[in-house]
């Protein structure tokens, strides 16, 4: 109880409205809260005019509170789920970069769907790095995107892999050619947006052989993977895109590969949480529905 009301206290600074909150008098507020204090030995709020703050004891516990409750609500949801899958509730929010979201996630969340039909979904698509900003920001349960593990304020679970080929149109004369990886410095080139995990990951292949993003002829960027796509469609220039994305242009022939020798780009993409984070409760059975998908890719 001396837990609970000092966490409704810190997170409202007011001990009246924490009483109302709690449904007790702010007496028996203040009272708890003397008690935890006298416990702890430390005191946890100061008066500033007429207002209340924490000391930094109190924005300690506070802290240390906030992870708490957030893993009974996890750990709850885990044993939920275990019962009954069909009468789990709740929320999942999952970010992923475009590659995923368009054609990689539909057929998971539909699955995970009919699996936990009370379960609410929401996909945020979103290139890589503002992904993974929403998941540092808490905007996100998970994010999905390819490998970053340069960043230390997140962890990452391994999901499948991909590859990222250049094509182009149908019409192009480069259609169905092999060339020399230094030919590509006088390609007509279209790339995805800055902060595109695809453009990320190319990069630094390029960088393994010695080009550098100035020495490619880029004619244009365009944001987004459909863009891309119905754009190399239409012109005679040259993309990367995942293959996951072009499986379709490739079998109706809209879209032909271009083979570079002796040039392979594969990627990884990581289920990603915020560091010391559990995949727990409808997490943790979304991750287990999707590696029952994409296992074989792994």
């Amino acid at each position: 109880m001396q837990y609970e009301v000092f966490y409704t206290v810190a997170t409202q600074l007011s001990f009246s409205k924490a009483a109302e909150i709690l449904c007790i008098s702010q007496p028996a507020v203040s009272k708890q809260v003397k008690k935890l204090e006298g416990n702890l030995g430390v005191a946890l709020f100061e008066r500033k005019g007429s207002q209340i703050a924490l000391t930094s004891s109190g924005e300690q516990l506070l802290n240390h509170l906030q992870k708490a409750r957030v893993l009974q609500a996890e750990i709850f949801a885990d044993v939920e789920i275990i019962k009954d899958q069909l009468k789990a509730r709740g929320e999942l929010k999952v970010g992923a970069s475009t590659t995923l979201s368009l054609y990689v996630l539909p057929k998971i969340l539909s699955s995970f769907r009919r699996n936990m039909p009370n379960i609410r979904i929401l996909l945020v698509n979103r290139n890589s790095e503002n992904v993974l900003k929403a998941l540092i920001n808490n905007e996100i349960d998970l994010a999905i995107t390819e490998a970053h593990h340069d960043i230390n304020a997140v962890q990452f679970e391994r999901f499948m892999e991909d590859e990222i080929i250049p094509v182009c149109s149908s019409h192009s004369h480069l259609a169905d050619t092999t060339i020399d990886i230094g030919q590509i410095k006088n390609l007509p080139l279209v790339m995805r947006e800055r902060g595109s995990g695809t453009l990320s990951v190319l990069n630094r292949e390029f960088e393994k052989i010695k080009i550098k993003p100035n020495d490619l002829n880029i004619t244009a960027r365009l944001g987004g993977t459909e863009a891309l796509k119905n754009y190399l469609v239409q012109d005679t220039a040259v993309g990367f895109l995942s293959r996951l994305a072009v499986i379709k242009e490739l079998e109706s022939k809209e879209l032909k590969e271009v083979n570079i020798r002796s040039f392979t780009v594969k990627r990884s993409f990581d289920f990603v949480m915020r560091k010391g984070d559990e995949p727990l409760g409808i997490v943790k059975a979304f991750i287990k529905e999707a590696k029952s998908h994409y296992n074989h890719l792994l």
